[in-house]
């Protein structure tokens, strides 16, 4: 008998992991819309990966997977097995490299194939919604084919493309941060006017301040700790720029005109914003090879000394575990989850992301025949997102997941050891300009344009 309900237990999980519609979720959300199901179930690919990443990097992985006998070249071996595994690749940035390769190439494919799907009468919408099992088998040979590629100039070349990935990527998270701020202002001034309860206001000017106060002392640490009298003078002009910008868009976005034509800006987006930007200048001064501009977080709390003359660049040393790029870790899973469940009204974020106005969630989830509760069928008129945009940013999010957990340095294929460039910082910096000049345009984009919708 209990062979029996485990067998009807796995016929369900089987329709639901080659069906048209993710069920799966839906026992747990049985509300939920089929849009918003795919895109949770692909982010929890992506974060698969990831977390296969950052097993792969910890710090003495090799070291324990020599200790296995007959698994590593050059480790303990059994009498007649002859060790095959070359440990140095399957651990350390060169299988993050290929991993992140594998999820690029995932995504891409399905970016591709999903070009122009118009709603779920579509025969791909079947593709994207269901088939789970046979994505995840797709994805798995994928990632045991990267780690067959050879060294050659793979890495070096990989390195670039995973700056130029990146670099869009950010741009990417610094939008859905300005959707999240627009929406979240909505939401609490709308329940602030409903029920006539202050509590609301002076929440968003607590977390406003807070912002503020994050934002202007991370200046102050940067002016203190990541320059010097007589060098750094790329880092104290980055901060100078970046704080001079912050105070731009947060004067312009209390103007009078700008409220008038949008009534939810204020100074809670421009705080969000002001306080990313800080952290992308902390981010992109991180990276700078140059020691004396770019003391190390343990240096900073143990108070050593940190005027040494820069490491030699074939020196190897690299650190993969930093406060900036766990900071990072942090800001992607926030954003990654944001942009599966979000609904948005913001016209203009919508139409960059290219998505529709929300609508929420939909009814309850229909039972089928099996008795198996599936997600509401939400696009039979029309998608709510762009399938294959959504592919092409978890795309540049797998590229941005390699920089990060890498540190940003790049593969030195003489050495092989990693180095700290200035690309990376630079990178990071016009990422950063470029963002505040996309958000400065939302503020004044409905002034020179008064004739078109930008609620």
């Amino acid at each position: 008998m209990g062979a029996c309900m485990a067998l009807c237990s796995l016929a369900s999980c089987a329709s639901c992991l080659c069906g048209s519609a993710p069920c799966l979720v839906c026992g747990c959300c049985p509300s939920s819309n089929n849009s918003t199901v795919t895109r949770l179930v692909f982010s929890f690919f992506l974060l698969l990966g990831t977390m296969v990443s950052v097993i792969m990097i910890l710090p003495g992985m090799e070291t324990q997977l020599r200790k296995i006998p007959g698994f590593c070249q050059g480790g303990t071996t059994i009498l007649g097995i002859e060790n095959q595994v070359k440990c140095d690749v399957i651990v350390g940035y060169k299988s993050v490299y290929r991993m992140c390769f594998a999820m690029a190439c995932f995504f891409f494919l399905f970016s591709a194939i999903m070009i122009r799907v118009r709603n779920s009468r579509d025969p791909r919408a079947v593709i994207q919604n269901g088939f789970w099992f046979f994505k995840f088998l797709i994805l798995v040979g994928i990632t045991v084919g990267a780690f067959f590629i050879p060294d050659g100039a793979f890495n070096s070349v990989w390195f670039y493309f995973g700056l130029v990935g990146s670099f869009i990527f950010i741009l990417i998270q610094l939008i859905l941060l300005i959707d999240f701020a627009h929406s979240w202002n909505k939401i609490w001034v709308g329940n602030a006017e409903e029920t006539q309860n202050k509590c609301w206001f002076a929440g968003l000017l607590s977390f406003t301040v807070l912002q503020y106060v994050l934002a202007f002392s991370a200046v102050v640490l940067f002016y203190i700790y990541y320059t010097q009298p007589d060098d750094c003078t790329e880092h104290k002009v980055f901060i100078s720029l970046n704080l001079i910008f912050c105070l731009i868009i947060s004067v312009v976005s209390i103007l009078p005109k700008i409220q008038e034509a949008q009534p939810h800006s204020g100074l809670l987006q421009a705080s969000l914003i002001s306080l990313y930007t800080m952290y992308v200048t902390w981010s992109a001064m991180t990276n700078n090879p140059n020691l004396r501009c770019n003391p190390s977080l343990l240096s900073l709390v143990l108070h050593a000394n940190t005027t040494q003359p820069s490491a030699s660049p074939d020196s190897g040393h690299v650190q993969w575990w930093d406060a900036q790029g766990i900071v990072g870790l942090i800001i992607f899973l926030f954003c990654t989850l944001y942009a599966s469940i979000r609904s948005s009204s913001n016209a203009q974020v919508n139409k960059l992301m290219q998505t529709e106005e929300g609508t929420g969630y939909g009814g309850e989830g229909v039972v089928g025949e099996d008795g198996v509760r599936r997600a509401v069928d939400n696009e039979e008129e029309n998608v709510t997102y762009s399938y294959s945009f959504f592919h092409f940013h978890l795309c540049l999010a797998s590229l941005y997941i390699m920089m990060t957990l890498t540190n940003w340095y790049q593969p030195d294929t003489t050495t092989q050891a990693m180095q700290s460039t200035m690309p990376a910082v630079w990178v990071k910096m016009c990422s950063s300009w470029l963002g505040l000049g996309l958000y400065l345009w939302t503020l004044i984009a409905p002034l020179i344009f008064p004739e078109r919708d930008f609620s």
